[in-house]
């Protein structure tokens, strides 16, 4: 079994215009002093990595390495959550998505699309010079207005929306195979990825492509009331980053699943810091424990109601709390004798 690394932090929600927010030593130096050990890097922030440049320049890797290195931190992924929604967008989404894209790329979807397939290609090579084996990203969506059909769908139309989202992908993934870094989709409300079943319709529509993985967040599952302890013995060989988020569900008389198109902080499903919602994490840490799942227990901070100055200061703690130190050991092993094969046979009655 395989010990799971952090505590680390994913930086995106943090970042902002005043320091330490505002540049990568900044960051590095703020979560250093609040113990954790590693930062998830998100790509569209151009304050703290300029993506395309380290594609092309391993120097410029080993520089940004050795920033990090010099806080005693690591990086865990880069990520391109952004850039992956926009590699496929229903039109209905169009102007509200333009804001995840530079404006010279606004009221252009073809342009956009094209500029978002690059950003990614970009990452690919980007996370190989940086010494990374896995990205997170979201899939993107053509059939989410889809989800709860009305009108009935017409035949064929899922089957056709898993195609073409898989014919945007592949070309990506392939860069990704060339690099030797899995591609993990975080499986997530608002994106044709977002159970176990939507998550083989796209692996199957890629042919099984090896690059096709899985970053793990349980808070989106309690949202949609799936078994997300049970997806683990599901997807576990796929798992290959994990987000460290809480969240609750507390259906009224008045609000369920969908909300009631309200503020986060009053709907049913909500987020909510790790250990102040209803994920069971002791049993998710044992599982991934278990299963030998390399990843990084990066804290994502998007609680309605906690501050971030205090998710961060807390995240770091809570997961080394949770962390489980595998053993290489059996408990009963001190009542273990050497093999005989003759014993053995005896013991059989053979």
């Amino acid at each position: 079994m395989k010990t799971i690394k952090g505590p680390a932090v994913f930086l995106a929600q943090f970042v902002g215009e005043e320091a330490p927010f505002n540049s990568l030593e900044g960051m590095c130096k703020w979560a250093a002093e609040l113990g954790y050990k590693g930062i998830q890097i998100p790509t569209w922030e151009t304050a703290l990595i300029d993506v395309k440049k380290a594609s092309e320049s391993k120097d410029y890797c080993d520089e940004i390495k050795g920033k990090v290195a010099a806080y005693g931190l690591e990086i865990t992924e880069l990520a391109s959550h952004l850039q992956g929604q926009l590699v496929a967008v229903h039109p209905a989404y169009d102007s509200m998505f333009d804001t995840f894209a530079p404006v010279e790329y606004h009221n252009n979807p073809q342009k956009r699309t094209q500029w978002a397939v690059s950003q990614l290609k970009y990452a690919a090579k980007a996370s190989r010079n940086l010494g990374l084996d896995v990205h997170g990203t979201f899939s993107g969506s053509f059939l989410w207005h889809t989800s709860h059909p009305w009108p009935q769908r017409p035949s064929g139309l899922v089957e056709m929306g898993f195609k073409e989202l898989a014919n945007r992908w592949l070309p990506i993934l392939d860069v990704f195979e060339d690099q030797g870094v899995d591609l993990c989709y975080e499986i997530h409300p608002g994106e044709d990825l977002h159970d176990g079943v939507t998550f083989e319709r796209f692996l199957e529509a890629t042919n099984n492509h090896k690059r096709v993985n899985i970053l793990y967040d349980p808070s989106h599952f309690v949202l949609q009331q799936l078994d997300y302890l049970e997806y683990i013995d599901h997807y576990h060989d796929f798992i290959k980053m994990f987000h460290v988020k809480d969240a609750e569900f507390n259906p009224t008389g008045k609000k369920g699943t969908f909300g009631g198109y309200q503020d986060w902080v009053d709907r049913a499903g909500r987020y909510r810091h790790p250990g102040d919602g209803q994920v069971d994490f002791k049993t998710i840490f044992s599982k991934l424990t278990q299963y030998n799942c390399e990843v990084w227990a990066v804290m994502e901070w998007e609680c309605c109601i906690k501050s971030p100055e205090q998710g961060a200061r807390e995240g770091s703690e809570f997961i080394e709390n949770h962390i489980i130190e595998a053993t290489e050991k059996k408990f009963d092993d001190f009542a273990s004798g050497n093999i005989d094969q003759a014993k053995l046979k005896k013991i059989l009655g053979f």
